[in-house]
């Protein structure tokens, strides 16, 4: 056995630096948050890409939004937000005649969206606008997934999540938001929809603006798919990315490589890894979602992420995707370390 040891430690060595080679590592590590990072969004500067920021939810009764450059620097705070969960950007809203882009982040304590503009993170919202106004059940008005939809029209939605809610087919709110005619946004519910397991809770929500699908994670079940548009109805298109996951299934990013095309990845928080789709899905079936790979990253515990097919200078020339980790910061990556 004695000449045996050697070879098993070489073995044992050798799968350990394979293993740590197939975590992809970030090019970034943003500064640390006050309490507990929850989620990301993507603003990409017009003027010039490599100038885009980062702005991030800070999870807590005391929490806030940052803003950070793409060295992960914080340039920018908003605190005092109770308990801000997910946030993410449109561009262009008309506010006072002015196009103008925004960031919405949910407020949960208060059952409010927040919305700043951008990229001086101005309040916008009056104060904020209530959700889910009337639903007196318990947990029912409580904020957690966001996510903004344009229509080929121009006219903005938000998609909202709560924390817990009705399994009777209504659990996201999408509200219409507008000009309230003094240079505010006002929001105005026009549906709900959705299916909700009940099991545990719904968090992140994803829209794919060209495609006109919204996406959302039913943790411990799957990733539901419904159209966007609430003329198309209200029918759920698909239920995927059911097996495999370690525990909940998280944050969704879509990249996309062409009109149509690209990849939909899904956070398997419990094993710090994402598993991911073909956005087109199949070429016999669009709802039908096969997986494509998982890749595991450094970040730990993922609950939100971003991705940008857009070239942000000479670090991320073929996108950024961004990752939280639960030690307080956010991960930047190369998309092709990520897809290699």
């Amino acid at each position: 056995m004695k000449t045996h040891l050697p070879l098993l430690a070489l073995f044992l060595t050798i799968a350990c630096h394979s293993s740590a080679q197939n975590v992809v590592k970030p090019v970034v590590i943003t500064d640390t948050v006050r309490h507990d990072t929850d989620d990301p969004a993507i603003w990409i500067n017009p003027k010039d890409p490599a100038q885009s920021l980062v702005i991030g939810t800070d999870k807590d009764q005391d929490g806030g939004l940052y803003v950070f450059d793409l060295k992960g620097k914080i340039v920018r705070e908003i605190h005092d937000l109770k308990r801000p969960d997910n946030v993410d950007v449109a561009y262009g809203l008309l506010l006072g005649g002015k196009p103008t882009d925004i960031a919405v982040t949910t407020e949960r304590f208060t059952h409010k969206l927040r919305i700043f503009s951008l990229p001086d993170m101005k309040p916008v919202d009056n104060g904020g606008l209530a959700m889910f106004v009337g639903d007196t059940t318990n947990g029912f008005r409580d904020l957690m997934g966001i996510a903004l939809y344009k229509n080929p029209a121009g006219v903005l939605y938000a998609m909202v999540g709560r924390k817990s809610g009705p399994t009777d087919g209504s659990y996201i709110g999408q509200y219409k938001l507008e000009d309230d005619g003094k240079g505010q946004v006002r929001a105005t519910l026009i549906r709900k929809f959705g299916a909700y397991s009940g099991k545990k809770e719904i968090e992140s929500i994803a829209v794919d603006n060209e495609l006109g699908y919204v996406y959302y994670s039913d943790e411990g079940v799957g990733v539901r798919k419904y159209y966007a548009d609430p003329e198309k109805g209200n029918q759920e298109l698909a239920l995927f990315a059911k097996t495999g996951f370690t525990e909940d299934h998280e944050g969704i990013s879509i990249y996309k490589t062409g009109p149509k095309t690209g990849f939909i990845l899904v956070s398997d928080q419990g094993a710090n890894q994402f598993h991911i789709f073909k956005r087109e899905g199949e070429a016999n079936n669009p709802n039908e979602y096969k997986l494509v790979k998982i890749v595991k990253v450094a970040a730990q515990v993922s609950d939100g992420s971003d991705v940008t097919n857009v070239a942000l200078g000479k670090q991320f020339p073929h996108g950024l995707f961004v990752v939280m980790s639960d030690d307080k910061t956010f991960h930047y990556y190369r998309w092709e370390d990520v897809m290699k």
